[in-house]
């Protein structure tokens, strides 16, 4: 068996592939690793599948697949690991910025150490504030939603088990939190290392601002489908039953005071001219669409199956069976 596989996502990083191959190459081979490199071309429009078809025919060990168009680094990473062969799957950024010097570490303390995951941290980082702020932010609110004690999720320098990544399944934008969805498959030893962080030589980053704002979407996401995936109607219930609890004490209190008014000599008025009983109303039809909600969600989670979310256009030394 290999003894690791690299699985590299990549978009429009034509200049830095090269250096980044030749660099692994060095590394393992110093450290007798055999090796394979897994290059993600996501859609890219400059020539970097090309660059990877060259650079198959120099090392034995790259292999590579190419998107017919951009569809993201969590579809690019849940292919990546579905064609993994390696016992340890380290998952690296093609732009330089995460260093190939770690491998070794990371694939020893997988070896040899007690975790499933073991997660990259940036330490020192040579980004902009607007860009560390959020991201601080961003991996303090994970830390408390998910109750895994790590720095740096958003880091792409990640080591894990093999068996680690054919369980967890990477949709939307969940790369950021493969950590949380290993803990929730049973994955629970989950380590950190600091490495380091090295300034693009490259290109021009790929993320702006709508990161920060999909990756707290996604947490949020991922919150309740951590706790709900299997359940749905329990999370649709529980609101749908507390919709209608509320509607029933409106109307008792619609009820209560029409009565009082009524002893005591008042002219009730219509019960129409009562603001609560609108409430009443719309919170009855809100519980009611909860629990139909709740309803399908069970019926399409006992019903659906894994679906592919990407197309292939090409690709080099993996296995058309595993696609």
């Amino acid at each position: 068996m290999i003894n690791v596989s690299l699985v590299v996502p990549l978009f429009n990083e034509e200049e830095s592939l090269p250096e980044l191959t030749a660099w692994i190459d060095r590394v393992c081979g110093a450290h007798s690793l055999s090796y394979e490199i897994i290059f993600i071309n996501d859609g890219s429009t400059d020539s970097s599948w090309k660059v990877i078809e060259a650079l198959a025919l120099q090392y034995p060990g790259v292999k590579g697949l190419s998107f017919r168009k951009n569809q993201g680094k969590s579809a690019a990473l849940q292919v990546g690991f579905q064609v993994a062969k390696g016992e340890v799957v380290i998952t690296m950024d093609a732009d330089l910025q995460d260093s190939p010097d770690e491998i070794p570490s990371l694939v020893e303390m997988i070896w040899q150490g007690p975790f499933d995951v073991v997660s990259g941290w940036k330490k020192k980082r040579y980004d902009p504030l607007s860009k560390t702020i959020p991201t601080k932010l961003f991996n303090w609110a994970t830390r408390k939603m998910s109750g895994i004690s790590l720095h740096d999720f958003n880091c792409g320098l990640k080591a894990y088990k093999r068996e680690v990544v054919k369980e967890v399944e990477v949709q939307g934008e969940m790369h950021r939190y493969i950590p949380v969805l290993a803990k929730n498959a049973g994955y629970g030893r989950i380590g950190e290392k600091v490495v380091e962080h090295r300034a693009r030589q490259y290109g021009s980053t790929k993320f702006g601002w709508d990161r920060f704002i999909n990756g707290f979407l996604d947490l949020l996401t991922l919150a309740v489908v951590t706790r709900f995936s299997r359940r749905p109607m329990h999370f649709f219930g529980t609101l749908g039953v507390g919709m209608f609890f509320f509607s029933f004490l409106s109307l008792v209190f619609i009820g209560s005071m029409k009565i009082y008014r009524l002893n005591h000599g008042i002219h009730p008025g219509l019960i129409t001219e009562n603001p609560f009983f609108y409430l009443s109303l719309t919170t009855m039809l809100l519980g009611t669409l909860l629990f139909i909600g709740g309803l399908l969600s069970e019926l399409i989670i006992r019903h659906s199956g894994k679906k592919q979310n990407y197309t292939v256009s090409a690709h080099l030394g993996i296995d058309p069976e595993l696609l």
